[in-house]
């Protein structure tokens, strides 16, 4: 039983390596495509690394014995979201092509859509590929913050920081990590952040309908993160001194923005 086990766990992370060599591998595509510089080389790389090393060790501890269809349409998206954070790293010297740019973008956020219903209809859902999905989106959405926030300024930052300022906090205080209820206003929310930085890094809007887009963007997600710290307050038994110290921070981020 122990070798079957062993050599189940080695097929399951046959899987990250192969996602680590398809991203080399569309590196190699878009460094030929374009030329990309050794900061797009460099940053695609350390990508590949550090999702390979993330993932196998979340495979590891959590012992599955199948990747799953699902997680392997999210191991592709995090492979666009790989080359779309080699172009951005690389447009700090020289702009990447918007068709390609708004092209790998665009199939990146079409396969958030595509992940979620797999593993629905195959019955494979499992928490971990629920949390893989949610980090390609958070990083993705950090990346296309930076890119905007060449154009449009540093504040636009924000969008891509909420998430991570908010696992933050949760470390200071734990009420923080209990599961929400699902909410349709939450995913429709999340989903308009990728769909606006796309619109703003894309160029083809004027600029001060990029910023009033992002802008809009912004606002809808500091309430949507606003509204989850209040129900997650009053479904636990905390101070109310810390729930008005994180909804300072919400506002004086809105103040920031503004």
């Amino acid at each position: 039983m122990a070798l079957n086990n062993t050599y189940d766990a080695r097929l399951v992370q046959q899987e990250t390596a192969v996602g680590a060599g398809v991203q080399i591998l569309l590196l190699a595509l878009l460094g030929t495509a374009i030329g990309m510089g050794p900061a797009g080389w460099l940053t695609g790389l350390a990508f590949a690394v550090a999702s390979w090393a993330v993932l196998s060790r979340a495979l590891h501890r959590s012992r599955l014995r199948s990747f799953g269809p699902a997680n392997r349409v999210t191991l592709g998206r995090a492979t666009l979201v790989g080359g779309v954070t080699a172009l951005v790293a690389d447009s700090f010297q020289s702009s990447p092509p918007v068709t390609l740019f708004v092209g790998l973008t665009a199939v990146a956020l079409i396969l958030d859509g595509v992940d979620g219903k797999v593993a629905r209809a195959t019955g494979t859902s499992t928490p971990l590929g629920a949390r893989f999905d949610m980090e390609v989106d958070a990083f993705l959405i950090l990346v296309l913050s930076v890119y905007v926030s060449m154009s449009l300024g540093p504040w636009v930052l924000l969008i891509g920081a909420m998430r991570y300022v908010f696992v933050a906090a949760a470390r200071l205080w734990p009420w923080l990590n209990a599961e929400l209820p699902p909410s349709m206003a939450r995913k429709t929310v999340a989903a308009m952040q990728g769909i606006c930085l796309l619109l703003a890094a894309s160029g083809y809007l004027p600029h001060a309908l990029s910023f009033g887009v992002v802008a809009v963007s912004l606002g809808s997600l500091i309430w949507s993160f606003g509204r989850d710290i209040l129900w997650l307050r009053r479904t636990s038994h905390v101070q109310d001194g810390e729930v008005e110290e994180m909804l300072e921070m919400a506002v004086e981020a809105q103040r920031v923005a503004s």
